[in-house]
């Protein structure tokens, strides 16, 4: 599933900016990240790492991505349909062809699973 030739480091880091600065901009999307991230540069870092790890294999991630979300209240599947809209949106510019269908691949597989797993907590 990974593959370190998938993509450079830097289309990753393209993708995670270019997304999350959506993200930030979205009127349902972007007051809930705003309220809950307090280091942008940090919190950017990590997703690079995340996206690195999911794609390439990087292995650089360390975390999870199911306690962090389970612990945000008032969550509902239209925010994170929201969600994957924008990243398609995103990845839709991508010239990597390749890049793109994995990404959307997985993006909507975290979506679905960080909802279950939310569902699950509450």
């Amino acid at each position: 599933m990974v593959n370190p030739d998938l993509c450079t480091e830097e289309e990753i880091t393209t993708l995670v900016h270019r997304f999350y600065g959506r993200v930030r901009q979205d009127a349902l999307l972007g007051p809930i990240f705003e309220a809950h991230v307090s280091d942008w540069p940090a919190h950017l870092a990590k997703l690079v790492d995340f996206w690195s790890g999911m794609l390439r294999g990087s292995g650089r991630f360390h975390g999870s991505p199911m306690r962090a979300h389970a612990a945000l209240p008032d969550l509902e599947p239209t925010l994170f349909m929201q969600w994957l809209d924008l990243f398609h949106a995103t990845t839709a510019e991508l010239e990597n062809e390749a890049l793109r269908l994995r990404a959307d691949e997985f993006a909507k597989k975290i979506a679905a699973a960080l909802w279950q797993g939310y569902q699950q907590q509450q």
